[in-house]
């Protein structure tokens, strides 16, 4: 089984600051995973940090840990599949009366349909997907 990475881990990451390669081997010792990746939904999430910043001196430093991250993480895609599967869950999940941030679920389908767990610090989201295996770092 491999591993999807939230961004909330990644940001949490830069926040440190804690390069990349420190943080991929820190997982990989925690959880003993060597499958490690990110969805395409994650990158929009990333990307908006640079867009967001200050000063043009944050969003140079962002810009240089989102290529750090891009070099050494695979952006898995979001496929039909995918979006077939999130449907269905946020239909059902409305139906009971919860809401599911959109890209969470995206993020959480992405870590399902490759069989895959997700690492996260935003527990509460994640938690509301059914069958999704979350590993705690």
């Amino acid at each position: 089984m491999g591993l999807i990475l939230d961004s909330s881990v990644l940001i949490a990451a830069e926040r440190r600051p804690e390069s990349i390669s420190i943080l991929l081997r820190s997982i990989r010792e925690t959880t003993g995973q060597t499958e490690v990746a990110i969805s395409a939904i994650s990158v929009i999430e990333l990307e908006h940090g640079v867009w967001r910043a200050d000063t043009a001196e944050r969003a140079a430093k962002r810009r240089l840990y989102l290529q750090e991250i891009y070099t050494a993480i695979r952006v898995e895609p979001f496929t039909r599949k995918m979006g077939a599967l999130a449907a269905q869950i946020d239909a059902e999940a409305k139906k009971t009366g919860k809401v599911i941030p959109f890209a969470d679920l995206q993020i959480g389908v992405t870590a399902m349909q490759l069989g895959y767990s997700i690492a996260t610090h935003n527990l509460r989201h994640f938690a509301m997907i059914p069958g999704l295996v979350i590993s705690h770092l």
